[in-house]
């Protein structure tokens, strides 16, 4: 079993969302998700080499993401299997086109993930965050293996926050705080930030946590996004301008581009991605941009390498 260099361990969950239909906004079609499946198969998809280390359950929605993880490249020797079923996640668009969710978790496969302490350092980053992060019995093994991560490789946090009813908000808080400080990339959006450290400016926060010696990306949907680098404060680009279909998983497309463009530079090694000038910045933060329109333009999550000129490749390509 092996990794690499430039290879991402990626742990979390891996769910299925249910999402109205665009012809029938009564019936619910069912898509693979959960944020750090979304950025496994993005990751393989854009040519980066991708470990998934969730847990799979023994349903229909299991095969179909297992199916899905296959398809994009990513591997899955270090993915847990349970005869329970898949966790749900039910969106509930908003008028933006935002969508919120409704998440059905108890007595699931989704959350039965073993800690991977002992393989973090055949990686050249460890990625996690989101539900498995907060969610137990998870929590504590991502925790552990954040903690290895940060100490032989490079951790990688995207807490993507999700508040509701079911989860204990004040635990989930300080759990994904805890990861945040032991990352060094961190990737927020300005959403998360008012829910972690609020009563502060999202820039304020990000500038603290970027002068500890860590790359922050902090996006803004449609208002674009900004690196924040010790020595160098702030580089911001503007959004990719596409038509809106659907905005699930543009979010973790973004953070797909960003570790698929700091694998393919070789910003892993030796602290080289808190040590970009302002150019190689721009430069990671646009290509990121552009492969959250190709999400952001089309039905589904399935994310693709721009070409040349900044357009999406077809969205049924896949990328090695």
């Amino acid at each position: 079993m092996s990794g690499g260099p430039d290879a991402v361990l990626v742990m979390g969950e891996a769910l299925i969302d249910l999402v109205p239909a665009a012809d029938d906004p009564g019936t619910h079609r069912a898509q693979p998700g959960g944020a750090p499946a979304n950025v496994a198969a993005g990751l393989a998809r854009l040519g980066t080499p991708s470990w998934f280390a969730g847990a799979l359950g023994g349903d229909g929605f299991a095969r179909l993401i297992e199916e899905r993880l296959l398809f994009a490249g990513t591997e899955l020797g270090l993915c847990a299997r349970s005869e329970l079923p898949t966790a749900l996640a039910v969106a509930d668009p908003g008028p933006d086109g935002t969508a919120g969710y409704h998440f059905h978790l108890r007595d699931t496969a989704t959350f039965l993930l073993p800690e991977r302490t002992a393989d973090v350092g055949r990686f050249g980053a460890v990625y996690t965050g989101g539900l498995a992060a907060v969610v137990p019995p998870a929590a504590e093994a991502v925790a552990a293996t954040a903690r290895a991560g940060a100490g032989h490789s490079v951790l990688v946090v995207d807490p993507n926050v999700r508040e509701d009813r079911t989860l204990d908000h004040r635990s989930a808080v300080r759990r994904l705080r805890d990861l945040c400080e032991l990352a060094q990339i961190l990737k927020v959006s300005d959403e998360d930030m008012k829910v972690l450290w609020p009563g502060a400016a999202p820039e304020e926060t990000c500038a603290r946590l970027a002068a500890e010696n860590r790359l922050v990306v902090l996006t803004r949907g449609p208002a674009g996004s900004t690196a924040f680098i010790r020595d160098l404060g702030q580089v911001s680009v503007p959004a990719v301008r596409v038509d809106v279909v659907n905005t699930i998983g543009a979010g973790d497309a973004f953070m797909a581009g960003v570790l698929n463009w700091l694998g393919d530079a070789g910003a892993f090694r030796d602290g080289g991605a808190t040590r970009l000038s302002r150019e190689r910045a721009a430069e990671m933060l646009t290509f990121a941009s552009q492969v959250a329109a190709s999400v952001v333009a089309q039905s589904g999550t399935e994310p693709s390498r721009p070409h040349h000129d900044g357009t999406p490749t077809p969205a049924g390509a896949r990328q090695r």
